[in-house]
């Protein structure tokens, strides 16, 4: 291989600087070490093994920073005085990382530890440093071999000794005594300890990426599930892929493990199946290995042991295959530190954690995760119980009989918890109990047939005529009827022939009407058989009618339901209180009908009244629906308070439902109405993570439950949890946009959005720019031209200039195409006047920028609406900057040949100067005239304005303006104003 020469090391060295963490900037950091070695430049040489020591130490190899710290040790030691100020310190900086890479290195004996740690102390102590970081490193020692009475005097005297130039910066060191005290069973000190950099104070490269990752149990065991949760998703999303962060990730897939979301610990684990193998840093090689462990052994737990796993070193395995693989490897590596310390302390706390069981049954997360069981329902969302009847699981001390009574009374009131007490009479009478009466036979059958027609099973009808048989022999007429309807229902909801089903419907409709006159169920039977006929009936008529043809709603029903609320209103059905629940579901219907027309004046009534009967009939569990859906007719109608009062009373009486999507719902409808109220926005997330877990619950994650996340993102969003919501929307978005383009755009649009604010502009750009390509063949240009404008925006950010330059470029030929958007064009044409001058700009490009600068007036001119004045006034100051950038460019030009600046004849500058003030001037104007809402912009155009006077040595006529603008300040009312007025005074007194 060519020797390198100095410039190409020196080259090589700027450019790995700007490199990745990883594998492939070690190895070129070691390529150039070797070079620099051999060609003899001492001082290259030391740079380049500084290059070196700080790419291992953010990588997943940093113990191999050993070797090469040793070697500038020596050549430090050799000449202590060819090293500069920066040098020395850089060199007692790293020793503290090597301090601690060396504990990390089980091959390395305790004796020759402790050796590289007096060497330390020394050092420091002769350069005048404080011992702070020295009792540090003596603490990770003394945890590493498990000396707790060492740790904790190291500890003491860690904190105590004085801060100074070597001490770890203030969030690393949170980080240790934190942690220091969660592992002693303190968790509330922790957490208490960790707040500075959980709350955003401290910060450094990687914090506060760890103490969230320390965080997620102890804030578990503590009871703080909504912080553990806020925690996991900020914090995966920091530490996820980083080599140098495998411990943290470890934890996350433990903390999954640990809280119900065993397929979200999958999923992480999945993504970092490339770090399974060995490791050079072995301790987190088994630290790693540790959480995923704890997974892949709840896995087994729960009967998933001979599913697929990952793969580990490009071979697949099953849970248990992996987890014998990794536990090998893991209990290997915890041997070797125990050989090297003399205890079997490292040992014992690999199994500890290995062995660490469930801290909640489930706690719902918002991200969208493949599920491997059936969860529970979620913290503070109860599995409703029953009222006037019992969950299976209140009921095991009860008797069959008991237990049959008590499923006939909820079945009669139509209770949400009927279903599980017939499902718990069945399991009871399967196992062999003696049931009470020969009626629960045909009970337990009409039950399996209303649970086949609601999965949809072909056998439903066959068991609702032997459950009518069985209702019949068992001498209740009523239930015989109602598995009559059954049979219906079931011909209808398989496609049956229509006059076949008109034929069941008469049948048991003649039933009901046939049943005695003193059977107190004969009401509601045949209430149900009209209003069930009804609703059949326009399900034929929409079969028999052509498509083209068919109308959103079938006014024949409408005019039918009206017709049967009024039979039971007029007092000619004297049994409306029996039926009153009934007469509620064909209001609700109606409702529906002119909710889908947009006739809200016609669907409020309705659905106040359907909710009244409900409640009136003792069955508020049935007014949920008609509440939340006039609860969004309020809200559409803004009127926002009344709306939340009615949805927060759909939430109280949802307490007894059980059906998880009727659950979901109800939240939704919370969720979306407190978004429009400020502060709302954290109530509003917390519903919305409900209702996802509930469609989850469902089956229904790719549909509902993706909507549900959606607004759950933008619930974390407008609480500024930015992080949060992108991680949820970014598990949503394989869904989302299979659902159509209009939300395949708003969702990409929206993640954008929160990359952009995340500070990760090349993947906002990438989900602007997916956007725009789907909405490339709508008819309506504008959506694409706003969102090529935005991905610009987002590689602009990004540096990708060129790249930008073409999206503005789009932008702008869409804008003009919808031709009704002026904003949209001037702004795209001064964000591309800017590109244009962007690095390394001369006179030709600065006049292509002010080109475009005054192709933007040339749109904005005559234009007097409010919006298009600001804007003109926005052209005018950033044109005055764009000439002010010009002249300080010619400031900084090279020398020519003769060693003189090029820069522009004094008269130009002067020149470009004047104009600069003329330029600001009508922006102030225009600014003053639209009054308060720009006063900040009509401010700076006012001090620019001054200092250019001043540039020009007519600091008088600077003076002047600051005082005339401090004048009119102090007429306008407010603190903007008075703070303004006290900057411009300020701005006076050192312009004279």
């Amino acid at each position: 291989m060519t020797a390198l020469t100095t410039e190409e090391i020196l080259r090589g060295l700027a450019e790995n600087t700007r490199a990745p963490y990883g594998a492939a900037r070690n190895a070129r950091a070691e390529t150039l070490a070797a070079a620099a070695e051999a060609g003899g430049d001492r001082e290259l040489f030391r740079q380049a093994l500084d290059g070196l020591i700080d790419a291992y130490e953010w990588s997943a190899e940093r113990t191999k920073m050993v070797v090469p710290f040793a070697r500038l040790l020596q050549e430090y030691d050799r000449d202590p005085s060819a090293f500069l100020d920066h040098e020395v310190h850089g060199l007692f900086w790293r020793f503290k990382w090597v301090a601690g890479r060396i504990v990390e290195s089980p091959e390395i004996p305790l004796a020759a530890v402790e050796r590289w740690l007096t060497d330390m102390e020394r050092r420091y102590r002769l350069a005048g440093y404080s011992e702070r970081a020295v009792r540090q490193a003596e603490f990770h020692l003394a945890d590493a071999t498990g000396d707790e009475a060492r740790m904790d005097r190291a500890a003491a005297a860690w904190t105590a000794a004085a801060r100074d130039r070597m001490s770890d910066c203030h969030a690393c060191e949170i980080n240790t005594q934190g942690w220091y005290w969660a592992r002693k069973g303190e968790d509330a000190k922790a957490i208490g300890i960790w707040e500075p950099v959980l709350s955003g104070g401290k910060s450094c490269m990687e914090e506060p990426h760890r103490v969230l990752a320390h965080s997620l149990l102890p804030l578990v065991r503590l009871g703080r599930l909504d912080e553990a949760r806020s925690h996991h998703l900020r914090g995966y999303r920091m530490a996820r892929g980083k080599d140098n962060l495998l411990r943290s990730v470890g934890k996350h897939i433990e903390f999954c493990a640990l809280t119900g979301n065993e397929s979200r610990g999958l999923e992480i684990l999945a993504e970092h199946a490339a770090q399974l193998g060995p490791l050079t840093d072995v301790e987190s090689q088994m630290e790693f290995a540790g959480g995923v462990l704890v997974l892949l052994r709840r896995l087994a737990d729960l009967g998933h042991g001979d599913r697929p796993a990952v793969p580990y070193q490009g071979t697949g395995h099953t849970v248990d295959e992996l987890y014998a693989r990794l536990s090998a490897d893991a209990t290997s590596i915890a041997a070797r530190f125990d050989a090297r310390n003399g205890s079997p302390h490292v040992s014992e706390e690999l199994a500890e954690r290995i062995g660490r069981q469930p801290l909640v049954d489930v706690l719902p997360l918002g991200v969208r995760s493949a599920g491997l069981r059936a969860a529970t329902a979620p913290l503070g969302v109860r599995p409703p119980a029953a009222t006037g009847a019992s969950t299976p699981a209140a009921t095991d001390d009860l008797d069959l009989a008991a237990l049959v009574e008590r499923a006939r009374t909820a079945r009669q009131k139509g209770h949400p918890s009927a279903d599980a007490l017939w499902a718990r009479v069945g399991e009871l009478a399967q196992a062999g109990a003696e049931l009470p009466d020969h009626a629960v036979s045909a009970d337990l059958l009409e039950f399996r047939a209303t649970t086949a027609a609601r999965a949809g099973a072909e056998q439903a009808r066959g068991l609702f005529a032997e459950a009518a048989a069985a209702q019949r022999a068992a001498g209740q007429h009523a239930r015989a009827a109602y598995a009559l309807l059954g049979i219906a229902g079931t011909a209808a909801q398989s496609g049956g022939e229509a006059g076949e089903i008109r034929r069941l419907l008469t049948v048991a409709a003649e039933a009901a009407r046939a049943l005695d006159e003193a059977d107190p169920a004969r009401a509601r039977r045949i209430a149900v058989a009209e209003l069930t006929t009804l609703q059949i009936e326009s399900y034929l008529r929409g079969r028999e009618t052509p498509e083209e043809v068919r109308q959103p709603v079938d006014a024949h029903l409408a005019a039918e339901l009206e017709d049967f609320i009024a039979a039971h209103d007029s007092g000619v059905r004297t049994e409306a209180e029996d039926v009153a629940d009934i007469v509620a579901e064909a209001e609700l219907a109606l409702a529906r009908m002119a909710l889908t027309t947009g006739d809200l004046v016609r669907a409020e009534p309705l659905l106040t009244s359907a909710a009244h009967r409900c409640l009136t009939a003792e069955r508020p569990w049935e007014a949920v629906e008609p509440l939340s859906l006039r609860a969004r007719v309020l809200a559409a109608r803004n009127d926002m308070e009344g709306a939340e009062a009615l949805a927060r009373a759909a939430l109280g009486h949802a307490a007894e439902l059980t059906d998880p999507e009727e659950h979901a719902a109800v939240r939704l409808t919370l969720a979306e109405i407190l978004l429009h109220r400020t502060g709302g926005a954290d109530e509003a997330a917390a519903h919305a993570l409900d209702a996802a877990h509930w469609l989850d619950q469902a089956g229904r994650t790719a549909t509902g439950g993706a909507r549900a996340r959606l607004l759950l993102a933008r619930a974390y969003a407008e609480a500024e949890r930015t992080a949060e919501a992108a991680e949820v929307l970014q598990s949503a978005l394989p869904d989302l946009v299979e659902h159509g383009e209009q939300e395949a755009v708003e969702a990409r649009r929206m993640l954008g959005g929160l990359l952009s604010r995340l500070h990760d502009q090349r993947a906002a750009a990438e989900q602007y720019l997916l956007a725009a390509e789907t909405a490339k063949g709508w008819d309506d240009p504008r959506p694409q031209a706003s969102l090529a404008h935005s991905a610009a925006e987002a590689l602009s950010g990004a540096g990708l200039h060129e790249e930008s330059r073409s999206a503005y470029g789009r932008a702008l030929e869409l804008w003009r195409r919808a031709g009704d958007n002026p904003v949209g064009e001037v702004r795209v044409l001064r964000s591309l006047a800017w590109l244009t001058v962007d690095n390394g700009a001369g006179d030709e490009e600065y006049g292509q920028a002010r080109a475009l600068m005054e192709q933007a007036l040339a749109v904005l001119e005559g234009s007097e609406e409010p919006e298009l004045r600001y804007e003109r006034a926005q052209t005018w100051q950033q044109l005055a900057a764009l000439l002010e950038d010009s002249l300080n460019e010619d400031e900084y030009a090279e020398e020519d040949e003769d060693g003189d600046a090029p820069g522009r004849a004094p008269e130009l500058s002067a020149a470009v100067r004047a104009e600069v003030v003329a330029l600001l001037d009508r922006a102030a104007a225009a600014y003053a005239a639209l009054g308060g809402d720009a006063l900040r912009e009509r401010f700076q155009c006012a001090v620019r304005s001054a200092w250019t006077e001043h540039a020009l040595g007519r600091a008088q006529e600077g003076i002047s303006r600051m005082t005339a603008l401090i004048a009119d300040l102090r007429e306008l009312e407010g603190a903007e104003a008075a703070e303004f007025a006290r900057q411009a005074e300020q701005v006076r007194e050192r312009l004279g």
